[in-house]
């Protein structure tokens, strides 16, 4: 079998998924991030850890803000990540608030780095996933810059993906190494993955 360079179709499937999400109403996102913020709340991910990872998002993604909001609320411990800089690694930190963010590498909010309220990787917790797409096995189509990919790696607790239902396809291309999300979350519907050691 020769060898298919995967770059070009994911490239192409980046740019299909970031202009659906640029044309959908603002409405109707609204909606569908309340959906997807309860549908969180109420998996047995959420419930059973103390710690919660996630990202900041952006106006393309799964709004987090009110996720972040609500896990505080609930007393959980939150922690964000920041890129980084020179390398391709990522780090978290517990924040209490949005409004100890500030912007980051790609203009993306991110907490200001304080080593007392770094997030240790043996204490596990809920990592929610951005992605432009997951397909039904739980792989993503990332950013492309391999941060997640290393850091899930590594990491011990559970592994949530949040989607679009409109950005989730049948299979997506993935390599090797790249390591599926054990749950999918969408609008309109949850989807169990395989879960891969």
């Amino acid at each position: 079998m020769p060898l298919i360079d995967i770059r070009p179709i994911k490239t192409e499937l980046r740019q299909k998924y970031r202009s659906l999400r640029q044309s959908m109403p603002k409405e109707i996102k609204d909606e569908k991030d309340t959906a997807i913020a309860g549908q969180v709340r109420r998996l047995w991910q959420y419930e059973n850890n103390s710690i919660l990872l996630v990202y900041v998002s952006t106006d393309i993604e799964v709004d987090t803000y009110r996720i972040i909001r609500q896990a505080l609320e609930d007393g959980k411990k939150v922690a964000v990540p920041r890129c980084v800089p020179d390398t391709r690694n990522m780090e978290f930190y517990y924040i209490d608030s949005t409004d100890e963010l500030e912007p980051g590498m790609f203009g993306v909010l991110e907490p200001i780095p304080n080593p007392e309220r770094l997030y240790q990787e043996k204490d596990g917790g809920l990592c929610l996933v951005p992605a432009f797409s997951y397909d039904w096995q739980g792989y993503r189509l990332g950013y492309g810059k391999g941060y997640y990919d290393r850091f899930l790696s590594r990491f011990e607790g559970n592994i949530v993906g949040i989607c679009y239902s409109d950005c989730v396809q049948r299979s997506l291309p993935h390599g090797r190494y790249d390591r599926p999300v054990e749950l999918l979350v969408t609008e309109k519907y949850l989807r169990r993955t395989v879960r891969h050691h």
